[in-house]
């Protein structure tokens, strides 16, 4: 039995002269096994690169295996050789890439060795590019992985980041021994799974289910590791509303996540994402003092530190621009503005997002909206010209050019000057001089209104 290892090892010397890598699958256990058995018939294992196709350019006695899933099999010497594929999942335990035991070494082994060794779901197949690979039907009503959850695991880590975002979208539990292997993996979810395929995961979560995703995360502890500055803000407590109640920064953060898309912004995947960062600063402004929690400027200490995380996230720098752009200016709605604000505020980029950013974080805080209803209100006179909105004299300044006193007639030439403004008769200071000196004349010239009244005889 020992030709047969070193047969297929010649084999791989022919795949390696062509450029493939391959290698005999967990030699020192196969040979063993050979050692013990008395079958007529043995089967060698072979990991190799190449696909079925080249295989069978390189071997011409191959022919395909459709079972045991091995790409082909060939016979040779009484030999018989089963190749499977090399490639693993990249998110996959570094041991899997060396060790692997397949269905022909099992066929060799005793009920009690493969009891000890926790065998239920031997090797494992090439990636198919199907998302569901490893998960159980979820007509069970739970994302539930399949085989051992914890060998299933180590055949590819992103599992877990996947486990959690169909929970999230599609608001379903995690079955228990799966959250289990999750949780006990989660270390080796940041060590093995590449950031990118992380986030490509996380933005396949709907903006509607993303404070979902992120509360799996955190308990799952992945999040601590993947966005600590986050994970952290469970660590600060803040004054959630008049009443005295109080709640931590990150049950408020994720409050937020989750009322930002309920009005018009469903599908707002960026905009949900800068609420989850709005509050970021507050871990580095966050101070206690007089019985108090302050977190002076931490929209712009935020916004900084949102710069940081998403560059280590390998966001593009338009989003990164976006949502830091949102982070700064989260606040500047929540107070009561002037016309004058109002204008300001018009004129930043993205301010609708900011209304939805306060409106949410607002109604997260159960606190009154006295400031944010004013705002609303008076929004649309930002789109009428400040001519029109104030005369472009007061009423001092009416009577010290036209020399009445106070009473009712200077009110009525001021409100004569705001009309003649929005019809366009009045541009500027010097005309509108003119007209109130003229308007003065006018009513000077008109007789008092008197009421004729009949007395008895």
């Amino acid at each position: 039995m020992q030709n047969a290892i070193r047969e297929a090892i010649a084999i791989c010397k022919i795949l390696l002269r062509n450029g493939y890598d391959a290698y005999v699958i967990n030699a020192p256990l196969q040979e063993q096994l050979l050692k013990k058995t008395r079958q007529s018939s043995v089967d060698i294992a072979i990991a190799c690169e190449p696909d079925a196709d080249m295989l069978a350019k390189l071997f011409p006695r191959i022919r395909r295996e459709a079972e045991k899933r091995a790409l082909a099999e060939m016979e040779e010497n009484g030999l018989t050789f089963r190749f499977y594929p090399l490639e693993i999942a990249d998110a996959a335990h570094p041991e899997l890439s060396i060790l692997r035991i397949t269905p022909c070494m099992t066929s060799l082994m005793d009920p009690k060795t493969r009891l000890q060794l926790r065998l239920t779901d031997f090797g494992s197949p090439p990636p198919s590019g199907d998302a569901y690979d490893g998960f159980k039907n979820f007509g069970e009503g739970a994302v539930q992985l399949t085989g051992l959850p914890d060998e299933t695991l180590r055949h590819n880590y992103l599992l877990a980041i996947r486990a959690l975002r169909f929970a999230a979208n599609f608001d379903i539990p995690i079955e228990p021994n799966t959250w289990l292997a999750i949780v006990r993996a989660a270390t080796r979810v940041l060590d093995y799974v590449a950031l990118t395929d992380i986030m490509n995961e996380w933005r396949k979560v709907a903006a509607e289910s993303l404070y979902r995703f992120v509360r799996l995360l955190h308990d799952a502890h992945i999040l601590q590791g993947l966005i600590p500055e986050v994970a952290a803000l469970s660590c600060i407590r803040q004054q959630r509303n008049d009443d005295g109640e109080v709640e931590s920064v990150f049950d408020h953060t994720l409050n937020c996540v989750r009322l930002y898309p309920e009005e018009n912004f469903h599908y707002d995947w960026l905009g949900a994402m800068a609420m989850l960062f709005h509050d970021v600063g507050k871990l580095y402004t966050g101070e206690f003092f007089d019985g108090q929690w302050t977190f002076y400027q931490h929209h712009r200490v935020g916004a900084k530190v949102t710069r940081k995380i998403l560059r280590r996230l390998h966001f593009n720098a338009e989003d990164i621009d976006l949502l830091c752009h949102l982070v700064n200016n989260h606040m500047r709605f929540h107070f009561m503005l002037t016309d004058r604000g109002i204008r300001r505020f018009k004129s930043l980029d993205e301010y609708p997002r900011l209304i939805a950013m306060t409106r949410a974080d607002m109604c997260a805080r159960d606190g009154g909206c006295t400031s944010f209803n004013h705002n609303m209100k008076y929004l649309d006179r930002a789109e009428t010209p400040e001519q029109m909105l104030e005369p472009l004299l007061n009423g001092n300044e009416i009577m010290d050019e036209t020399n009445l006193a106070p009473g009712p007639q200077v009110g009525i030439i001021r409100e004569a000057l705001l009309q003649a403004q929005i019809a366009g008769d009045v541009t500027d200071r010097e005309s509108a001089l003119r007209f109130v000196r003229s308007h003065a004349r006018r009513s000077a010239k008109q007789p008092p209104f008197t009421t004729a009244c009949t007395l008895p005889r």
